[in-house]
């Protein structure tokens, strides 16, 4: 499975936008060699800036340099950091779409209509939330009761849940996260708080790579991220994958989306429409989460 890309991504990317741009179609006559650097008027042509879900990050750069790639006058640019900081930058103005493993709160919907933006959600693609556990740990199968228990700090002890008598040291993402909200709601509850003592992490990756180091741990991760390292605990007698949330039979899931300030129009609706096409939907898949058609 892909790891979480580096942030500075959104440089590379911008340069191989620029390079690929010089590989494009070029019409008119310069007066010396008969063309010009002027794209065709059929070539697609613009910049995209996207930011916000750590989750979302290698589906977004996936998409993104395969339609650089069939579209050298485009330039897209990814950044992480989170469903919440992408969002206050669609709010502030300063990105074009903003992408989050959340839905918007009705606060932030409010905040962007004083500020004179009309969000508008695009559901892109799906994904499965899966419980995480080292591969030493012998726990097999928890209830969403029990995990809601472990976040929750209510159950302390891998013993009161058929494991070794060894203290549960919780791993969560931080509070910018879509993901630390939608598990909050799904399983550690809505009006409820997570364990004072769990450790709070900047990205999913920290997640898979301090679950694989620690055998008291237990986290959670998109199951785009899922690694050999780490073991997938079941949930309700079902394993987190793409088709155990595609036939519905997995419970922890959830949307993954684009917001947008109004609807879309030009360059921008050109590449939604593109990740909304079998080919955008394929590298859905090939990215391990779940395609909406």
């Amino acid at each position: 499975m892909k790891k979480l890309v580096a942030f500075g991504l959104v440089a590379a990317l911008a340069f191989g936008a620029l390079g690929l741009a010089g590989c494009g179609k070029t019409t008119a006559d310069n007066g010396t060699n008969g063309t010009t650097d002027k794209p065709a008027e059929s070539e697609l042509t613009g910049a995209i800036n996207i930011e916000g879900s750590d989750t979302m990050v290698n589906l977004a750069t996936g998409w993104s340099m395969k339609f650089m790639e069939e579209n050298p006058g485009v330039m897209v640019s990814i950044k992480g950091g989170g469903s919440g900081t992408g969002i206050a930058s669609l709010i502030n103005k300063t990105i074009d779409l903003a992408n989050a493993s959340r839905e918007m709160k009705d606060e932030e919907i409010e905040e962007a209509k004083a500020n004179g933006v009309n969000p508008v959600e695009h559901t892109v693609a799906r994904d499965g939330i899966a419980v995480v556990v080292n591969p030493a740990n012998g726990v097999e199968d928890l209830t969403i009761e029990q995990i809601g228990k472990i976040y929750r700090g209510e159950i302390t002890n891998w013993k009161e849940v058929g494991g070794a008598d060894k203290a549960i040291v919780i791993l969560s993402r931080d509070s910018s996260s879509g993901t630390y909200e939608y598990f909050k709601e799904a399983v550690v509850g809505k009006d409820k708080n997570y364990a004072s003592a769990a450790k709070l992490l900047p990205s999913t990756q920290a997640i898979v790579d301090e679950t694989a180091a620690n055998d008291a741990a237990i986290g959670y991760v998109g199951v785009g991220y899922l690694d050999p390292k780490i073991k997938v605990l079941k949930v309700e007698g079902v394993q987190a994958s793409v088709e155990s949330v595609l036939a519905g039979e997995y419970k922890i899931s959830r949307g993954l989306y684009l917001y947008s300030n109004g609807e879309v129009s030009g360059v921008m609706k050109s590449f939604l429409d593109w990740v909304l096409s079998a080919e955008g939907q394929k590298i859905v898949q090939d990215e391990g989460f779940v395609p909406v058609q």
